[in-house]
């Protein structure tokens, strides 16, 4: 299957980069590198483009679509919370621009062997790297009832949560919940009819939930923006792309935090913990699909550009 994937709000990510033609970008989630053939474009002979990817197939196709810009390119096989890592190991120390486009790609839900959509009768998987060993099946047949509870009501934000779990821990009682299909009938069946009628479908907030958790999302976005706003050269621009209200919490908090990480009371005359600024945050709001694009792809409608600049 060819990798297909509709890069969201391409046009705002590009803008907002300010792309300098000697610059290095960094795109710590390559995917089939819509974003990264655009920066390319931009670049000078001196210019350079970092590509980090954990998805196998995303790599060979980033790899044959930056095959005409040669050695302006790399390409690493990584998850993106390990990006400063990879620049030192490439003697790099500061870079001018990073991009994040977070979630799951179209590549990834349309292809039904990888288990990540409720449309198509496969097996649990939903791993974004597969060298990983732990799968959704895993998660779904040995997490507690506990867990499952947890990681329904935090990831998914589902109010069937404890429900749901319940379900699920009922009947692997019986057998093992192998393929996508046997769970929707779990959720189905833990969520009253007439809530069902409203909304999407019952499986959507479950799915979410158990993928954010088998790739930990949350942590590794946690964990990495601030190595990634330090690593950047005075002037340099981090876009991240989110897709729901978890991610864009940690990304606006933590932006919020760069450009004001003093601690003080608000009472003391003048800061006294000595925590300087980092840069600033470009925009109040988040910059949203436009309705041109809405209507090309119904999978950009809750994505959000919010955009810090490096002092």
């Amino acid at each position: 299957m060819e990798f297909k994937h509709y890069s969201v709000l391409l046009t705002e990510t590009i803008e907002n980069l300010n792309i300098k033609p000697d610059g290095i970008y960094v795109d710590g989630t390559l995917g089939g590198a819509g974003h990264s053939s655009e920066i390319c474009k931009r670049l000078s002979d001196k210019g350079r483009l970092i590509g980090i990817d954990q998805d196998a197939d995303a790599i060979a196709a980033a790899t044959k679509r930056l095959e005409p810009f040669g050695e302006k390119v790399t390409i690493v096989r990584d998850n993106y919370c390990n990006a400063v890592k990879v620049l030192r190991d490439l003697g790099i120390e500061k870079v001018d621009g990073f991009l994040l486009d977070l979630g799951v790609s179209s590549y990834q839900l349309d292809t039904a062997e990888r288990g990540f959509s409720y449309k198509v009768d496969t097996p649990l998987d939903m791993r974004m790297d597969q060298r990983q060993t732990l799968t959704a099946r895993d998660i779904v047949n040995t997490y507690s009832e506990m867990e499952l509870f947890r990681i329904i009501r935090d990831y998914g934000e589902d109010k069937f949560a404890k429900n749901i779990a319940k379900h699920i821990v009922q009947a692997r009682e019986n057998k093992p919940i192998e393929t996508t299909f046997e769970l929707n009938e779990l959720i189905k069946a833990a969520i009253p009819a007439k809530m069902r009628a409203k909304g999407g479908h019952p499986s959507k907030q479950t799915y979410q939930a158990i993928r954010i958790a088998l790739n930990r999302e949350l942590e590794v976005l946690q964990d990495s923006i601030d190595g990634m706003i330090d690593a950047l050269n005075p002037g340099g621009r981090f876009c991240i792309i989110t897709f729901h209200s978890l991610e864009d919490r940690i990304v606006k908090n933590a932006f919020k935090t760069a450009e004001d990480p003093c601690i003080c009371p608000p009472n003391f005359p003048v800061c006294a913990c000595g925590r300087k600024p980092k840069g600033k945050v470009i925009g109040r709001k988040p910059i949203l699909p436009s309705q041109e694009e809405l209507e090309a792809n119904s999978r950009s409608q809750s994505a959000k550009l919010r955009v810090f600049e490096k002092i």
